[in-house]
């Protein structure tokens, strides 16, 4: 798509994963995963958002994906399947499509390089995503599709209410300069080739501000 072509978008929100990674997942620290390969669930939710005059406050997006190796280096077999909020109307499926694929430019469209994952399959589903104003716990479900719930990673020596962090992660999946959250998922998924079903795996929760598109 022609640059030109692409209105001026911005998105704010709050991205989380579960992947079967042991906790911490490796991959945030742009090293191989846990078991050599990692697949997963990944979800957007959008707090404030804007295509042009297209407004996309409160809609969500979320993917099953999979690779072998490190995925900020070499790596194999990368693949996935996006799921786009049914919520959306006409307009916004239009910007959602455009900006999560990559056409409409920032950060989407640099991971989307980074990560060359081969997409075999889009649906347009309800997506119903919880996360807590503490982060003491986030969850997504997609009816029949995947599912993840997540408690906060915590310890004998955490102090109670607060919540175990990391900044500037080598290999933050929303982009530079965000602060991950860890916590301990449950999840699964069957739907375009996916099958898994885990516990006791990883999980993080990131902010994410984005913009478009590059000039």
């Amino acid at each position: 798509m022609n640059a030109d072509a692409v209105r001026e978008w911005r998105l704010k929100g709050q991205w989380f994963d579960a992947c079967k990674c042991s906790v911490p997942c490796p991959c945030s620290f742009a090293q191989p995963p846990t078991s050599g390969d990692c697949e997963g669930v990944l979800v957007w939710h959008i707090d404030e958002g804007t295509y042009g005059d297209t407004r996309l406050d409160g809609l969500n997006v979320a993917m099953l994906g999979s690779f072998v190796g490190n995925v900020w280096g070499e790596h194999s077999d990368s693949y996935g399947a996006i799921f786009i909020d049914a919520a959306a109307d006409e307009e916004q499926l239009g910007a959602l499509q455009t900006i999560f694929g990559g056409e409409a430019g920032g950060w989407p469209a640099r991971f989307g390089e980074i990560a060359a994952m081969e997409v075999r399959g889009m649906e347009v589903v309800p997506i119903n995503v919880s996360i807590a104003d503490d982060l003491s716990a986030w969850s997504v479900e997609i009816p029949e599709r995947a599912s993840a719930r997540v408690e906060a990673l915590g310890g004998p020596t955490t102090p109670e209410g607060s919540r175990v962090q990391s900044h500037h992660l080598p290999g933050a999946e929303v982009g530079p300069g965000q602060v991950a959250t860890w916590g301990v998922s449950t999840y699964s998924a069957d739907a375009f080739g996916f099958s898994f079903d885990r516990s006791g795996v990883s999980s993080k929760h990131f902010e994410f501000d984005w913009s478009g598109p590059d000039r």
